[in-house]
């Protein structure tokens, strides 16, 4: 544990920029040429966090479709996301918008809970 108090040592001069050093293709998803697509399907909290790793250079582009949480099929092409977007106008909720990832994944286990439960007790 540090002992020192009061101001920084050193000031920074500049903002850090990730990958300062590297040059860039600017024909690549995320360059000047083909730049990447606006967030959107996911909750305020998980948009941040996409954002986020957009600005600090954490954002990782997906090479192949994943699987939807909700219907199983390979359709979700956006990185970071969980539900294809045919899945994303189910989970509208009224005036709302969408609802929370977190929320959307507790009623999904709910749901399982509740079946596991039934069966057992048949």
């Amino acid at each position: 544990m540090s002992t020192r108090s009061g101001p920084p040592k050193h000031l920074n001069k500049y903002a850090w920029k990730p990958a300062a050093g590297c040059k860039k293709n600017e024909t690549e998803p995320g360059g000047k040429f083909r730049p990447l697509a606006e967030v959107s399907g996911v909750c305020g909290r998980c948009k941040d966090q996409i954002e986020w790793k957009r600005k600090y250079g954490k954002y990782k582009v997906l090479k192949e479709p994943t699987k939807c949480n909700n219907c199983g099929k390979r359709a979700v092409r956006q990185a970071y996301h969980n539900l294809c977007s045919g899945n994303q106008e189910l989970t509208r909720e009224g005036s709302q918008g969408i609802i929370t990832c977190y929320e959307y994944k507790q009623t999904r286990e709910d749901v399982q809970n509740f079946k596991e439960r039934e069966e057992s007790t048949r």
